[in-house]
């Protein structure tokens, strides 16, 4: 019968998602330039799902490490991390330097950079911090402060027409998206996947708590340290890719873990992953056919995610909080 349950409401979930994306492909399209509408549409579709993906599935893994419903993967620094490595970019080597101008490459110096520092940083914290996930959360917390007053001193001594080149990279935004990056997304997830496979399979059995874990032969120290650089690297990924989405995470893992009640990961993730789709792609609509694009789709996701939050911290979410 719970089965059965969870299979409806993915079905449901599924027909709202195909719904979105319909809307999406076919609303103001004119059917003589339906094959141009296509190919600026198609490319942002197919970014919001690898998008919804990352950061659906690193939020639910990321919860369940640290045993918290509340807290979100941004909470690691990526973010801070992202606009501070545009920031240096363009003020030491200008916005029209070559990292700068090209998306291949400004990727890949995102991707690089963030990758390097989860492996470095939070890794070697792991093991200095006897591989309490909880210490490592408040490190990059600290991180993320850090990065944050860096990113906002080079701005105040930037110059303005420069920081106007740079505003539009420090917003999260689907309008602009380059296709060519969806491809070696895709490489990178599938190798993440690959190499965290035996890990990911173990999640509902972290979920029962380390001293249970432990109890059914689980290495919980390492397969804990594997899969939080896993979960950074995603969140890399997605954000290099679109830039900071902070309250995603927070939206869509928490409706997902109330809309299924399963401890059974598989189901939380594909959930999430849903969800995002239909947040993103629900948002993109509103951003073009109601705001004309005067509000990016960040702006909109933080306003729902900050009230949502309220609601997690006010209602149940309370009980929730370490």
């Amino acid at each position: 019968m719970k089965q059965r349950s969870l299979q409806i409401k993915a079905l449901i979930l599924i027909g709202l998602a195909v719904l979105a994306v319909i809307g999406y492909l076919t609303i103001h399209v004119n059917p003589k330039y339906a094959a141009y509408a296509m190919e600026l549409r198609v490319p942002k579709l197919l970014v919001m799902l690898v998008t919804a993906f990352c950061i659906g599935g690193a939020s639910i893994v990321f919860q369940t490490l640290i045993q918290n419903k509340i807290v979100t993967p941004c909470l690691l620094g990526m973010n801070s991390l992202y606009a501070l490595i545009h920031t240096a970019v363009v003020f030491f080597l200008g916005s029209g330097s070559l990292i700068a101008r090209h998306p291949q490459l400004s990727f890949v110096v995102d991707l690089v950079i963030m990758g390097g520092a989860a492996i470095l940083i939070y890794g070697t914290l792991f093991k200095k911090m006897k591989h309490q996930i909880l210490y490592v959360l408040l490190a990059g917390t600290v991180m993320s402060t850090f990065f944050s007053s860096m990113q906002t001193t080079l701005t105040r001594i930037m110059d303005p027409n420069e920081y106007d080149a740079l505003l539009g990279s420090l917003v999260a935004s689907f309008s602009n998206v380059n296709s060519s990056l969806l491809l070696i997304s895709t490489v990178l997830i599938t190798g993440i996947l690959v190499v965290l496979r035996r890990e990911l399979k173990l999640l509902d059995v972290l979920a029962l708590g380390k001293n249970q874990a432990i109890n059914l032969g689980v290495d919980v120290d390492k397969t804990n340290r594997r899969l939080l650089l896993g979960v950074t690297i995603l969140i890399a990924i997605a954000t290099a890719l679109v830039g900071p989405i902070s309250f995603l995470g927070l939206i869509i893992a928490n409706l997902s873990r109330q809309l299924f009640q399963t401890y059974r990961h598989s189901w939380l993730i594909f959930g999430s992953a849903l969800l995002g789709m239909i947040v993103l792609v629900g948002g993109q609509l509103a951003v073009e056919h109601l705001f004309a694009y005067s509000i990016p789709i960040s702006v909109l996701i933080t306003i729902g995610g900050g009230f949502y939050f309220l609601v997690l911290l006010l209602g149940k979410g309370r009980q929730q909080v370490c």
